[in-house]
Parts: structure tokens; sequence; C-alpha cells
């Protein structure tokens, strides 16, 4: 299935910053950029706000709570999340799936998000990390917040290759869940980590932004 275009629109944009921070562009390229941009940005600020729904937003609090149809549910709340969502033009545009009860999240990531130099930035891989936790609260029918979320570094992440990250249930009592993950760039361990998530109605979520 060919991307659509806001996902096309999110890739390109992607790669637009990634070059500007990775190329060494002369100041007249940057200049003309930046106006060709701001007549852009102008032309999309215009246009009506947009709230996202996921298309089963009616059916949503059952479908979370049983688990029907709950990793298709985070898939369309997550269309503009900052790790897997495609259409999410400042984000890392990675790649999620399940295999078995472990969610996996591969993401490669750019200049943008670095860090040390050549180094992918801790709190990126801390985001990864959080959002393959996510997919795991999907996948067992849970909307749920995170408490806390510990990671221990043992590797830093290399830019511009694969960075794995599995995450699986290791306990739940009632609305508590702990989530254990472990991320990996090829055979070399980067990093390790435990959290908490509490479950919460997910009716508030799905009725809008606060207003």
């Amino acid at each position: 299935m060919a991307p659509s275009p806001r996902a096309r629109v999110a890739a390109a944009i992607r790669r637009l910053g990634h070059g500007v921070v990775a190329h060494d562009v002369a100041d007249g390229d940057l200049a003309w950029l930046a106006d060709e941009l701001e007549t852009l940005a102008a032309r999309v600020t215009a246009s009506p706000p947009r709230h996202q729904r996921p298309r089963s937003s009616r059916d949503a609090p059952t479908a979370i709570e049983d688990g029907s149809g709950a990793l298709a549910l985070f898939a369309d709340l997550a269309g503009d999340a900052v790790v897997a969502g495609e259409t999410n033009p400042l984000g890392l545009g990675a790649r999620l799936w399940l295999e078995g009860d472990t969610a996996v999240v591969e993401a490669v990531v750019g200049p943008a998000f670095a860090g040390a130099p050549g180094r992918a930035h801790g709190g990126i891989v801390a985001t990864v990390i959080d959002e393959t936790m996510g997919t795991v609260l999907a996948h067992h029918g849970v909307f749920a917040l995170t408490a806390w979320l510990h990671v221990t570094f043992t590797a830093a992440a290399p830019l511009g290759q694969p960075v794995t990250a599995r995450a699986w249930l290791a306990h739940r009592d009632g609305r508590k869940l702990t989530i254990q993950a472990r991320v990996a760039a090829r055979d070399t361990l980067v990093a390790e980590a435990e959290a908490l998530f509490v479950a919460v109605d997910p009716r508030p979520f799905l009725a809008g932004p606060p207003r």
C-alpha cells in the first residue's frame, strides 16, 4: 500500500531536517530554503485545526478493556507518535511489531537526534524504550500512563544504524504493570530498562484535548 500524503510529507520533512543538520549547506541556499519554508508553514497553519481520533473511537474503551483490536487502536492513536508514528514529521519514523508477547521497535536514529558525535542522544533511546513498552500495553489491552522509567545504559547507540528495542510484561498487580526492556544495536547491548505503568480510563483521552 502506498503511503498516505500525510505520511509522505512527514517522511520528506524528516529527511530535510536530518539533511540540514548533517550537511554544510551554503548560506544562500539556506536563505532560499527559509523563505520557501516560511511560505509553506503559513499555508499549512492556515488550515483548520486537526484533532486526531482513532477510526474506532466510539468503541475504543471496550476494545481496550477486553483486548480486542487494542493494538490496532494503539496504531491509530500513535499515528503522530514521536517514535513510530509515520505521520509525525519531527519523529523517528521507526517500525514496530510483535513477536509473541514481546513488542519490538526498530529505529534508525538520524543526525538531528545526536548526542555525542556519531551517537544517539540518550533521551531518544529512552523515548524508544517508552514507546516500545506502550506497544506491550496495547497488546495486553491496557491503556496506561508511565509512572516511572529507569534506564541503565551499557553502550552508546550509533547513528544511521538500526537500533532495536524489545519489551515485555514482567508483572501485573491490578492497575500497576511492570514492563522490562532491552535495546541493542546489532549484537551490542545498548540499554536495559524497567518501568511502572498505571492503567487509567481511556475515555477522557479519546474525547479530545482539554478545553
